[in-house]
């Protein structure tokens, strides 16, 4: 059992109106297990690249193969509480590197673990995460637009990608934390 919980609000940047969830997780997870609870907790399917960026600090899986690459911290070694230690810390975790998916990550609280409440846990939010491989900020924008749009000559391709329909206000709390509940950190070695 955690002996504390950071309580952290994420925030999907450059969509309006936001995108955002608060929730509950175990003070020391490593970013690596933090990943896939964010993953989850906003709505992604998860299996692409990602990274965090924290004081200046670039927190990621080694990446052996890229000698370009800036320097990083492996992030399966960074804990939440030691990279985020207060209140009002902040960092930024970008998903999907290719589509450009940033979030900003805040510290509201710092507290003791509750024995009677099983973590990470979702405590609100607000609207729908994007589908997955849209396009980032731009791409989803255009996809709402289609959407909107019955008579649209894309709306029938675009409703079947999607597997027959989107809302992009639905959201549930309940819902979201059993989704990061199981979430499992994604494993770059393994061969989908």
């Amino acid at each position: 059992m955690a002996a504390t919980v950071h309580r952290l609000k994420i925030t999907l940047r450059s969509i309006r109106p936001p995108i955002w969830r608060r929730v509950e997780v175990d003070s020391t997870l490593t970013l690596y297990e933090l990943s896939a609870v964010l993953e989850a907790a906003i709505g992604w399917l998860g299996g692409h690249l990602h990274a965090y960026e924290a004081d200046g600090i670039t927190y990621e899986l080694p990446d052996e193969d890229s000698s370009f690459r800036r320097p990083t911290v492996d992030e399966r070694k960074a804990r939440l509480n030691k990279v985020l230690p207060h209140v009002g810390a902040k960092m930024r975790f970008d998903y999907d590197v290719g589509d450009g998916w940033s979030h900003d990550i805040i510290v509201e609280a710092v507290e003791p673990a509750h024995a009677d409440i099983d973590y990470p846990q979702c405590l609100s939010g607000k609207r729908a995460c994007p589908p997955d491989d849209c396009g980032g900020p731009w791409g989803y924008s255009e996809l709402l637009d289609i959407l909107a749009n019955p008579k649209h000559p894309e709306y029938a391709e675009r409703l079947e990608w999607l597997g027959g329909s989107y809302n992009p206000e639905a959201f549930d709390a309940n819902e979201t934390t059993e989704t990061m509940r199981g979430a499992e950190p994604w494993d770059p070695e393994f061969d989908y």
